[in-house]
């Protein structure tokens, strides 16, 4: 297999001098800038200064920011303005990150190289009042739901950057449920158009979108709201342009940048050099039930460069669960990034300019079509769960043991008893276990890595959209790897059916469970059952439901695992195990057989019995 994408990838076409729309565009490559009187007097006092490159700085991060609350405010559906599925962010000129805001860091690369693809087709055929859109799963990454919409941003006739949006739209065509092995069971495939062109909406593209989903209202619901988050993008970036000088603001960023790199170099400096290999594996592909899928990582540290060697990953799947190129450089870029710079705002291109990503085509996360793509989120976060399992060779007192790694979904659709329409929604994301460092326990009931700032959709609202009734939603005892530090709880949802309905999960690592570190244990794996007129149906190996009818007072069970421990778990002082019995994380069981800690009746620490129980205990 020949190596196609690292994380430096190929420049694509610049944008040429040109006509469009009566005015004369200019590559900032090319021209010399007209500035104003006020971009003049700056650039003599300010061009490079450190106050101007602070302002701007946090400028960028307030044009996210508000690009993402725009988003939220003006979607249609909660995946976006409850569960924040989606990202926004900033560009240069040639597609290198500027600012992101999260939504997903998944998202990192996959939008950026969709916005360098665009300029490739495009070429120089931009300009003022285009908006360009795709929904090409192997461009982005990711899956046929996320629509990209992007702008040029020009000022002084001169593209100085892009604002772009990516979203999930909870529904594009294609199957509900049930298994897809190829790309175009899966739904609409929008490749690289003009949404806009110089002001004018491409009608014949909406209407195209209109007739291919099923509850087309909130498709262009959320359409609108992704243009009114890159309009804003392109209106704010433009009055930091005529406030501070378009000279002045682009070299600010470039300072920017540098300054990232040099924070994310340093910190690699201090991790000692060598070669660090980790692997685990995914349960199934959904079609192959039982046949793991191996997960293989190998990490190479010299000097102030690291190289995350991804070809020791499955070749792509039949099933649904492989992912774009895009999403394989994400994963080392997401690793790399909590690694050596996880507090450096905001995020831009900087700091994985000392990062390599070895990604060969044709892996489970460097898919090549028709593979499907549909479930394409999961893979890619036990690959960073893996990373981090590597580096613990090199950085013990600073990576976690293995976390939950799965969204926990629930998807459910039919027709609605309220007024007969067609509805589908889902239960989660569900939070989960983190696994517990060197120095602190996991966190409990916490999305999965890959996904940000994700939430859960509130319960109240699930029950007001859905015929749907919660019966239970609580932290899963038990659920943690015990340790010297335990491992973060996963959590426990039982939901049942207010009327007939379709039901379906595509859960992974019920097998492959979180695994702890310097003796801690694994916490338990993700798991789905359902209980169909009273009859609890768990004959479900894998995790996954495909597609089950239930009726009227049937329910689905939603559980999620644990984070693994860390240390042996006699080594964690009583006292927090009593503490933590007393708070229903673990059972009196688990103190006694897994801790080795005697509680007395009142629920205190019995020191001798105590004592004793450990003295015993073989490790």
């Amino acid at each position: 297999m020949k190596s196609v994408v690292n994380s430096k990838v190929k420049k694509p076409v610049k944008a040429q001098k040109m006509a469009h729309s009566s005015q004369s565009i200019k590559s900032p490559s090319l021209a010399k800038s007209s500035k104003s009187t006020q971009s003049k007097r700056l650039s003599k006092t300010r061009q490079g200064d450190a106050v101007l490159t602070e302002i701007v700085r946090n400028g960028v991060l307030a044009v996210t920011e508000e690009m993402k609350i725009n988003l939220m405010r003006t979607a249609y559906n909660m995946i976006i303005y409850e569960a924040l599925d989606f990202t926004v962010g900033l560009y240069t000129a040639t597609g290198e990150t500027v600012s992101i805001g999260l939504g997903l860091p998944s998202f990192i690369r996959g939008m950026s190289n969709t916005i360098k693809a665009k300029i490739e087709h495009f070429g120089s055929n931009v300009g003022p009042g285009d908006i360009l859109v795709t929904n090409d799963a192997y461009i982005t990454g990711s899956h046929l739901h996320h629509f990209t919409f992007s702008i040029p941003i020009f000022f002084e006739g001169v593209l100085c950057g892009w604002s772009c949006c990516m979203a999930h739209w909870p529904d594009v065509g294609g199957v509900l449920g049930g298994v897809t092995t190829d790309i175009f069971s899966e739904g609409l495939q929008i490749p690289i158009l003009k949404y806009q062109t110089a002001g004018v909406v491409n009608q014949d593209l909406v209407d195209i979108i209109f007739n291919n989903v099923r509850i087309p209202e909130r498709a262009m619901g959320d359409l609108r709201a992704q243009i009114i988050a890159v309009t804003t993008g392109e209106r704010r970036f433009l009055e930091l342009l005529k406030r501070y000088g378009r000279q002045n603001v682009l070299t600010s960023i470039e300072r920017i940048m540098d300054n990232s790199e040099a924070k994310a170099r340093a910190q690699t400096r201090s991790i000692p050099d060598g070669v660090y290999e980790a692997e685990s594996f995914m349960d199934d592909d959904g079609i192959d039930i039982g046949k793991r899928i191996p997960i293989k990582v190998r990490v190479i540290k010299k000097g102030e460069h690291m190289t995350i060697d991804l070809s020791g990953v499955s070749p792509q799947v039949r099933g649904f669960y492989n992912s774009g190129p895009s999403t394989g450089i994400s994963c080392a870029q997401v690793a790399y990034k909590c690694l050596t710079s996880a507090l450096d705002y905001p995020i831009n291109e900087g700091s994985f300019r000392s990062l390599k990503t070895i990604v060969p085509e044709g892996t489970v996360v460097s898919a090549v079509k028709p593979a499907a793509m549909r479930w394409w989120m999961t893979y890619p976060m036990t690959v960073i769960d893996t990373v981090f399992k590597a580096m613990h060779q090199a950085m013990p007192d600073q990576v976690i043991a293995g976390h939950h790694a799965d969204l926990g979904l629930g998807m459910v659709n039919g027709i609605s008893p309220k007024d007969g329409r067609f509805f589908m929604g889902s239960v989660g994301p569900s939070g989960g276990g983190w696994g517990a460092k060197r120095s602190e326990d996991g966190m409990s009931a916490t999305v999965c890595m890959n996904d940000g700032d994700t939430h859960n959709n509130p319960i109240e609202q699930t029950e007001a959209k859905f015929p749907l009734l919660f019966l239970k939603h609580s932290l899963r005892q038990d659920s943690g790897g015990a340790g010297r530090f335990r491992g973060g709880l996963g959590t426990e949802q039982v939901v049942m059916a207010r009327s007939s309905l379709n039901f379906n999960a595509q859960v992974d690592r019920m097998h492959c469970q979180p695994w702890g570190l310097e003796g801690g244990q694994s916490g338990m794996g993700n798991q789905v059952t359902i209980k169909l007129a009273g009859v609890v149906q768990d004959q479900f190996p894998n995790a996954k439901v495909l597609m089950k009818r239930l009726n009227a007072g049937d329910t689905f069970t939603l559980l999620t695992g644990g984070g693994g421990g860390f240390g042996p778990p006699k080594e964690r002082e009583p006292e927090r195990v009593a503490h933590d019995v007393r708070q229903g994380y673990i059972s009196r069981a688990a103190a006694k057989d897994t801790y080795h800690v005697a509680l007395k009746s009142t629920g205190e620490v019995d020191t001798h019995a105590t004592h004793n129980l450990r003295t015993r205990a073989v490790d």
